[in-house]
């Protein structure tokens, strides 16, 4: 990892192009630029510059731009390539990848990136003017390094639970900016999550509540930690952190005649006061073009990641999500179930939406459930159901609940990258694919990710993951 991350430090961490938008004023200038690493974050004005580096980072087609949501859908069971297709993609598609694969290459050195460019920030002891401009940021750039740190472990890793302790290989914990000659061994699973939980604690500790949804806030937070804490198992933990922000971010979840509102609305504020918790900005100046991440599905583009049958055929004709979704056909693909919930591929690009509020009752459904309170996860799971399908309300108890809860979440958080991750997570087999396989079970070493060959060439400190 040393050559990496000289690379990372120079290039990445404070010299990336401008994140300019006029969505937002915070994007109105791009971070800092051709300035000594040493001595770059001096003043407040300068930390800030390398925050809107920090979020530019995530914006990448590596992150959230593309790479992150793509893979998330298509290794599971919510997205194929279409036969008719562009190239990209096939090898998540059809489960044909090796371990110098250039997407998931990109995803880990794009999430190293930009936790270098959060720890420079957080390293920082710049003259203050504002201290509680400083703690903001900070506070960000640490909401930021827990994110990055929470898509690789799940992604790079074997679930929490799976060892009693969870002492198993995570990934790389790297703190500290500027070392140039780093070869850190893989921390355990349990090391990166307690982590990723005190980076969390001290982002709600210095952030304030009232930010636009483009950058983090104190909610966006609480509520990551909430997921995290599902994740870990502490249930308990997380129905706590999710009723909070349910109770007292200002947040409110989407109503049922706000569903194709929100979702065609690409500025980052969205519906004012609904949903979204935080986005990762695109603007029509600022934004990865044809690879862009609505690129894929809008026939006007590449168009060529399709909804899989198994995935449309839950969804009842009077839910409204079936309506992000138009039958048709492309080429020999006849139906063609085509996603029209990223539809800007021209002018102000879609936000991709990473945390949001009605994840957030999911959340609480499922943690609810399984401290043993069945009748708090029915009453949040058709809260949330209410606004989706009017028709639909569950009455079921045990572990027909517990199916009912994360069949709605495959079908609210679907295109968004999360089904991969939660059916690991489960420790579920990953069935009803449309490309073979069509089955791919839980116990095989396929559905942990490689570590990028290039970076076990680079560290002899990191080791590979079983059947890489």
């Amino acid at each position: 990892m040393k050559n990496r991350y000289k690379i990372l430090v120079l290039a990445g961490l404070l010299s990336v192009g401008s994140f300019s938008s006029c969505k937002d004023e915070f994007l109105d200038e791009g971070p800092s630029t051709g300035i000594n690493a040493d001595e770059a974050l001096l003043t407040d004005n300068d930390v800030l510059s390398a925050l809107r580096g920090a979020y530019a980072g995530l914006a990448t087609v590596n992150l959230y731009g593309t790479y992150l949501p793509v893979m998330g859908d298509m290794l599971a069971d919510n997205l194929y390539v279409a036969t008719s297709n562009s190239g990209y993609f096939g090898g998540f598609s059809s489960y044909n990848f090796l371990n110098n694969n250039g997407d998931i290459t990109d995803i880990w050195s794009g999430a190293y990136d930009v936790i270098n460019r959060a720890n420079a920030i957080i390293d920082s002891n710049p003259t203050v003017t504002d201290q509680a401009a400083i703690d903001q940021y900070k506070g960000e750039a640490y909401a930021i390094r827990a994110l990055l740190y929470f898509e690789l472990v799940r992604n790079f890793a074997r679930p929490y639970n799976e060892t009693a302790d969870a002492s198993h290989p995570g990934v790389p914990l790297v703190l500290t900016a500027y070392d140039y000659n780093a070869q850190p061994a893989r921390a355990t699973v349990a090391q990166v999550y307690e982590q990723i939980e005190s980076d969390l604690s001290n982002a709600y500790t210095l952030m304030s509540p009232d930010l636009t949804v483009i950058r983090f806030s104190k909610y966006a937070a609480r509520a990551l930690d909430a997921e995290v804490n599902l994740y870990k198992g502490d249930n308990a933990l997380a129905l706590q952190y999710a009723e909070e922000v349910i109770k007292d971010s200002g947040v409110e979840l989407l109503p049922y005649n706000s569903v194709l509102a929100y979702w065609a609305e690409t500025d980052a504020t969205k519906l004012a006061g609904l949903e979204s918790l935080f986005e990762v900005s695109a603007t029509q100046t600022e934004n990865n073009g044809v690879d862009e991440y609505a690129y894929y599905f809008n026939q006007q583009g590449y168009g060529q990641n399709l909804a899989t049958p198994s995935l449309y055929e839950t969804y009842d004709s009077t839910d409204i999500r079936r309506q992000l979704i138009t039958v048709g056909e492309r080429g020999s693909d006849d139906p063609a179930y085509i996603v029209t919930k990223y539809n800007a591929v021209s002018g102000d690009i879609d936000d991709k939406v990473v945390i949001r509020m009605s994840e957030v009752y999911l959340i609480a459904a499922e943690a609810a459930y399984r401290t043993g309170d069945e009748a708090k996860a029915l009453e949040y799971l058709n809260t949330l159901v209410a606004e989706r399908d009017p028709e639909l309300k569950y009455t079921s108890s045990g572990t027909q609940l517990l199916d009912d809860i994360i069949l709605e979440r495959r079908k609210e958080m679907a295109f968004e990258g999360d089904r991969f991750a939660t059916l690991n997570r489960l420790k579920a087999d990953i069935t009803g694919r449309k490309r073979s396989p069509n089955v791919v079970p839980y116990t095989d070493a396929i559905r942990v990710l490689p570590i990028p060959r290039n970076e076990i060439t680079a560290n002899p400190n990191i080791e590979q993951n079983p059947g890489w």
